[in-house]
């Protein structure tokens, strides 16, 4: 790298090599180059080239690499190559054999690196769905991807039981559609069952239920977007006093509109038609209730776990599937939302509770970031943010904070540590010693939010704080683990 940034003249330590490694600037990468520089400047056969290779393997033998590097000091004194220009070659292969690979593996990896750079540049939608639907994989955390997607500019609805497949789906609009796999505890066969699910036929009731939801105000407890039906006041823009719209699906509707400006999905008419043509058990209604996946039905999440006790007790013969094919009338849709006779008691969900039930129940939220919700507490105490990193002077002395995301520790690293901290605006590469380590390991590995002090470093293009002093940041609840690769 440095030869290719002009930063070192690129030699070479005999003039047979040239040819060799002339398109790697002198540098050997390849698994195939060392075999011709040993047939090169040692004359080694190829039965002896192919015993290089098994020593340089996945199972590297230090006994093996010694025998061998006795018959190269051999080979090369017979070519006349002795003294430092051997000694160069020899520290070049034995080195080599640490961290060496066949080129193919080197084209193939390229070839996947490029291909996935190019759709995140030019199709991010389809590029996250397809990341978040092949999980457990890769280095990131689905919550991750799902934060630096929305960096990235692309929009993400929520998981709705009237129109979440159980992948993750791009909307018509561009949106991303979370879907029924990340609800933890949901059964595949009935997440599969809810997609399948026909159009309910008594899609006339959503309507109405929308229609209250349009006319609620602010501070109502019924006060949601019409269309995703999303809670979330801090995804709830005011365009004008009578005008809002949804950061969340992009709706936007005016207030006191007694219909509502779209469509409505509708494969279920109410909660008791969804668990009746479902089979979902109760743990799974508290599940979607509490993830705000029943929102359509014209509840907030705490109502919704209301009505999840009711809704699955035994149904009873007015709840069979020949009486759905009449009208609802107002004691059959009792308890279903808005309209019900028997109120929730229950407050809604703070933002900070719907972010530790996002968590929770999906590992991930489509909400703010849980640093978000501290920002104001943490710029007064000089914390910096992620993205401000890249204006900052290096050398200068830094304080950060952020949610571990991951944790490595390589075993070729000498003991160091690295960390990698996220906040609403990024991520922060965090560089800790092996005495700091030790000192604060329980912190360090433990500890879901942490505060470090550090000096700020530049190099390359990654920027990286040295850390001096590490302690944990309380913060909500949230159940996240990061990915630890020890």
């Amino acid at each position: 790298l440095n030869r290719r940034a002009g930063r070192e003249p690129v030699i070479y330590d005999h003039p047979l090599l040239e040819p060799i490694l002339k398109r790697t600037l002198g540098v050997p990468l390849f698994q195939e180059q060392l075999l011709r520089m040993s047939m090169a400047v040692a004359g080694f056969t190829g039965g002896q080239a192919e015993d290089l290779r098994r020593a340089m393997g996945f199972k590297r033998s230090e006994q093996r690499m010694k025998a061998i590097e006795t018959q190269l000091r051999d080979g090369m004194a017979r070519h006349g190559i002795v003294g430092e220009a051997a000694e160069a070659i020899i520290l070049s292969i034995t080195s080599f054999a640490l961290y060496g690979f066949p080129e193919s593996h080197a084209a193939s990896f390229a070839l996947l690196a490029y291909a996935s750079a190019y759709l995140k540049a030019h199709y991010p939608a389809a590029f996250y769905t397809a990341l978040l639907n092949n999980q457990p994989m890769g280095f990131y955390h689905p919550a991750t991807l799902v934060k630096d997607a929305q960096r990235h500019g692309v929009r993400f609805q929520p998981i709705d039981v009237q129109c979440s497949d159980w992948n993750c789906t791009v909307e018509a609009d561009g949106a991303i559609r979370l879907g029924l796999r990340y609800v933890s505890g949901l059964r595949q066969e009935i997440g599969q069952r809810i997609a399948a699910a026909r159009h309910a036929r008594r899609a006339a009731a959503i309507g109405t239920q929308a229609g209250r939801l349009a006319a609620a105000r602010p501070g109502d407890d019924d006060f949601h977007c019409p269309k995703c039906g999303c809670d979330d006041p801090s995804l709830l823009e005011a365009v004008d006093p009578q005008h809002w719209f949804c950061n969340t699906c992009s709706h936007d509707w005016t207030i006191g509109t007694r219909t509502p400006a779209g469509p409505v999905p509708s494969r279920f008419a109410s909660l008791d038609d969804l668990v009746a043509r479902t089979g979902l058990r109760r743990d799974e209604i508290v599940a979607l209730a509490d993830l705000g996946a029943l929102n359509a039905f014209g509840y907030d999440r705490r109502s919704a776990l209301w009505q999840a006790e009711r809704a699955v007790r035994p149904s009873g013969e007015l709840f069979d599937e020949d009486s759905l094919q009449a009208p609802p009338d107002d004691e059959r849709l009792a308890g279903a939302g808005p309209a019900s006779g028997e109120p929730c008691p229950l407050k809604p969900m703070t933002e900070s509770e719907r972010l530790v039930a996002d968590y929770a129940g999906m590992g991930l939220t489509v909400g703010r970031h849980p640093m978000a919700l501290r920002r104001d507490e943490l710029a007064m105490r000089g914390i910096m943010r992620a993205v401000d990193m890249t204006r900052a002077r290096p050398g200068r002395r830094v304080r950060v904070a952020g949610m571990v995301i991951t944790r490595q520790r390589p075993g070729t690293a000498k003991g160091f540590v690295f960390l990698t901290l996220e906040d609403e605006t990024g991520i922060i590469n965090i560089i800790v010693r092996p005495d700091l380590f030790a000192r604060d390991r329980l912190t360090i590995v433990e500890e879901p939010f942490l505060l470090v002090d550090g000096v700020l470093q530049h190099q390359e293009g990654v920027i990286s704080v040295r850390a001096d002093a590490v302690q944990g940041l309380g913060g909500p609840a949230v159940d996240f683990n990061a990915h630890d690769f020890y």
